[in-house]
């Protein structure tokens, strides 16, 4: 959807950037948002655990956190107007702010963007 809207000058507010945490964590981490959320466990497949962990390996290759650099990609978009960060702790904020700062080359977009297939409409079908 992103090239369809830079297309046709429709800006894009991305709801859940971090994918509701998947991006921040290995998937298997038990949370308490995890166990409860039920709407969250629809979204997101085993598809989605190559691209969780390409996130790690950039963060740890750049020294950042994972939000960060989940963060940096969606700033990177020429589509993004701004994404809408659920900030519930203070570090949330740090590490959206920090994301500001990091650059990701080319070549890190494309090996977080590679494994990415479409995904179904989820909760308006």
């Amino acid at each position: 959807m992103l090239p369809l809207c830079r297309d046709q000058g429709i800006g894009v507010i991305p709801w859940s950037p971090l994918a509701r945490g998947m991006l921040t964590r290995d998937p298997d981490t038990s949370t308490a948002r995890a166990e409860t959320d039920e709407f969250g466990k629809t979204l997101y497949g085993t598809a989605d655990r190559e691209i969780v962990r390409r996130v790690a390996d950039i963060a740890a290759e750049r020294g950042v956190t994972r939000a960060q650099v989940a963060l940096a990609w969606v700033s990177r978009h020429p589509a993004v107007t701004a994404p809408i960060v659920g900030a519930t702790k203070p570090q949330h904020l740090d590490d959206a702010l920090a994301s500001l700062d990091l650059a990701l080359t080319d070549d890190e977009a494309r090996r977080l963007e590679e494994p990415y297939t479409p995904q179904p409409v989820q909760g308006f079908v």
